[in-house]
């Protein structure tokens, strides 16, 4: 299990993620397609996080069952970590438009040494990867409904 100092330096790297996210996908990340998403999450296999910013949410909603947690807000690395634990066991699904910030805050995991998170890397835009989430006709939810289903620990 990574230490306390581990936790603190992968915090600092996201946060220095979502100042300037890079666009390149690692190409040792855990990669899935936004169909493999929706179906693990339909199964409950996965938990997922939307990592976008609130603007982005209200402009195209949420993927049903994703939990809004904004890299770009305060507490971001503890409320990841948060979820990673809420996550009980399951892998935990990042994703954002176009698959660039989740793919940098995974180069960022992986560094420190966490295995158990994947990018979808179509993001909810699509990408070079593939069409996206909204394209995929997969469902998605309200701003507002996402985040008042958002788990209490996560708020």
């Amino acid at each position: 299990m990574p230490s306390d100092l581990t936790r603190r330096t992968v915090g600092l790297a996201l946060i220095a993620a979502a100042v300037s996210p890079t666009l390149a996908v690692a190409q040792t990340a855990k990669i899935w397609s936004s169909d493999s998403a929706y179906n693990a999450l339909r199964q409950d296999r996965v938990r997922m996080i939307d990592v976008r910013s609130r603007p982005e949410w209200a402009d195209t909603g949420i993927a049903e069952g994703a939990w809004p947690i904004s890299m770009h807000e305060d507490r971001f690395p503890e409320r990841l970590f948060s979820a990673r634990a809420m996550a009980k066991g399951r892998p935990v699904a990042l994703i954002c438009a176009t698959g660039g910030r989740s793919g940098s805050v995974m180069r960022s995991l992986q560094q420190a040494g966490y295995s158990d998170f994947v990018d979808v890397s179509e993001g909810m835009l699509g990408s070079a990867a593939g069409q996206g989430w909204i394209a995929a006709g997969h469902p998605v939810v309200s701003m507002e409904a996402a985040l008042a289903a958002l788990p209490e620990g996560l708020a």
